[in-house]
């Protein structure tokens, strides 16, 4: 846990991403993002001078295999308020639309279930799991697939809900995550969507994998030109 809440609170003071008396609600969709992002709070909350309030909101999107009673006791060991909604977006998105490439409306639906539970449960700021990898592979996606040189920010505003997106975990590599689940025995939820593994994203992921081989510097010089060059990105 040591090595996660240093990447975890460095990009949380850099970005300014918690403010006194913030009530946040993390993102639990079970994986292992989100349960690192969990405990990382917990953790954090114990000892950080800035006091606040945690909840997690999970969002059922109608595949048979939502283990709600996994989230839910995970939750209730981390003595963490859970609201679990149930979506109509498996059945939109796959059964209707039959999108052949459905992650982007998903995400849509689903974000549009998170800011309105985030109100109405009194949030002013939503947590997202993105890590450091994620980063990456989007920053590789819009350049080849949209030519555009971008990624997501590390702290948001939406003016039309006035909720704030933190991504704290966006220092922390995906492989330290995998090896905090794996130490501490966390269990996760199995894949229900199924497009994991077969998006654009995996071979983002593993095209960064298969350039390292020969760049070893490849992952640092990718995050550092996106700090350097990307207006959201540079320190405030």
């Amino acid at each position: 846990m040591q090595r996660i809440l240093s990447d975890f609170r460095k990009a949380i003071e850099e970005y300014k991403m918690i403010e006194e008396n913030d009530k946040i609600a993390i993102c639990l969709s079970g994986g292992k993002d989100s349960i690192t992002m969990l405990h990382a709070f917990k953790a954090l909350q114990r000892f950080y001078p800035k006091k606040f309030d945690i909840i997690a909101i999970s969002i059922n999107p109608g595949f048979e295999f939502f283990d709600t009673e996994f989230l839910q006791k995970i939750c209730n060991d981390l003595e963490i308020p859970l609201f679990i909604e149930k979506s109509n977006a498996k059945e939109i998105v796959f059964d209707i639309r039959k999108e052949k490439n459905p992650c982007s409306l998903c995400a849509n639906l689903r974000r549009g279930v998170i800011n309105s539970v985030a109100i109405r449960e009194g949030c002013n700021k939503i947590a997202l799991g993105h890590n450091q990898d994620d980063v990456l592979e989007t920053f590789l996606l819009n350049l080849f697939y949209t030519g555009n040189v971008g990624t997501f920010a590390p702290k948001s505003y939406m003016d039309r809900s006035k909720i704030t997106l933190i991504r704290p975990l966006i220092y922390t590599p995906e492989k330290n995550i995998k090896r905090f689940i794996k130490k501490n025995n966390l269990s996760v939820m199995p894949k229900v969507c199924p497009m994991d593994g077969k998006s654009k994203r995996e071979d983002m992921k593993q095209l960064i994998f298969s350039l390292s081989k020969n760049i070893p510097m490849i992952r640092a010089n990718l995050f550092g030109a996106i700090q350097r060059n990307i207006t959201e990105w540079k320190l405030k």
